[in-house]
């Protein structure tokens, strides 16, 4: 018994002939190619998804629940309240606990738009980016840098912005409707009804009214929400004991929302009036909003706008993960490390 365990490992060692080198080698190179071609490639609907089911969380809060929205601050006119609690107590008041949905199916119809193709682009971008991206040292797709990432969320972005202004727009005329007086608001039933009745109305330009800084938000809030996303999770990963689980999710979701609603707070702001007002362009928001607040008008509203972008950009992520894991466990694929 001794001898043959001695000789196996010595005739095994022994050949070494070049084609048995060969072999070994080409078998060490395939060893990383499954990693590659492995890698999860996800539904293009997935963020879209998410989005939506965020938006039935949170979508209160764009109604002056807690807090009070961007839009009414942004647009608010004559003896409206001017405080979050003010403008909650209105809303509740006026319209009752339902008001403060009002307008969800113009938010849903935006999330199926903007955000499935913002989402689902980006992704795209990623997955086509990283198989050419390759680890020499150990074989396997390298993640794109920031810049990068931010480059990829900017197109996706811009895409998505164009993609979901015509539900934009009826998103934001459904929420400012209770501000204005009964005479004045223009009552949409709901957000296809709003679609129709803009074009029958107003011609279809009117569907994209407000597509540049639309666009320019859309850009912003993808690269500093998407972008941010990958690179803060990524980094808490590789410098903290932390696993990618929920815990991991919610700190890079929620660090994602502060640089968020920093970055798309001015744009907001003009975006937000643009689509409100009839006749106004942009040039001539920028002029009014600029002689009556000075520099100030970029940042009115960023409290009420992160405490809602914040839970929103929480709830979207944990809803995509939770999207992901599901795909993962329905299909047999391994968890991320």
């Amino acid at each position: 018994m001794q001898a043959t365990k001695t000789s196996a490992p010595v005739a095994a060692t022994a050949d070494s002939s070049p084609a048995t080198s060969a072999a070994r080698t080409q078998q060490a190179d395939n060893r990383h190619v499954p990693t590659v071609q492995k890698q999860i490639h996800y539904p293009f609907w997935f963020g879209g998804s998410a989005s939506s089911m965020a938006a039935c969380v949170t979508h209160p809060l764009d109604l002056g629940s807690q807090p009070l929205s961007p839009v009414r601050l942004q647009t608010r006119t004559g003896d409206m309240p001017k405080t979050m609690t003010g403008t909650f107590v209105h809303v509740v008041k006026h319209n009752g606990l339902r008001g403060l949905y009002s307008g969800l199916s113009a938010s849903l119809l935006r999330q199926l738009t903007y955000s499935t193709t913002r989402f689902g682009i980006y992704e795209e971008l990623k997955s086509r980016f990283a198989p050419r991206h390759i680890d020499p040292a150990t074989g396997q797709a390298k993640a794109p840098s920031m810049g990068v990432l931010i480059l990829m969320a900017s197109v996706s972005g811009f895409i998505g912005g164009v993609a979901g202004n015509p539900a934009d727009v009826v998103n934001v005329r459904m929420q400012h409707d209770a501000a204005l007086p009964s005479a004045q608001r223009r009552n949409y039933a709901h957000a296809l009804d709003g679609l129709v009745r803009m074009v029958r109305e107003e011609g279809v330009a009117s569907l994209f009214r407000g597509v540049g800084p639309n666009s320019g938000r859309a850009i912003a809030m993808t690269a500093s929400q998407l972008a941010s996303y990958d690179v803060f999770k990524r980094t808490l990963l590789r410098l903290t004991p932390l696993h990618d689980n929920m815990v991991t999710h919610f700190a890079a979701s929620f660090l994602a929302g502060v640089v968020a609603a920093t970055v798309t707070s001015p744009i907001d702001v003009i975006k937000t009036r643009v689509m409100a007002s009839g006749d106004h362009g942009v040039v001539g928001v920028l002029r009014e909003v600029y002689a009556k607040e000075g520099m100030r008008w970029m940042f009115k509203g960023w409290v009420p706008s992160f405490l809602r972008l914040g839970p929103q950009t929480i709830c979207t992520f944990l809803f995509l993960e939770s999207h992901r894991k599901v795909y993962r466990k329905l299909h047999g694929l391994p968890e991320p490390e």
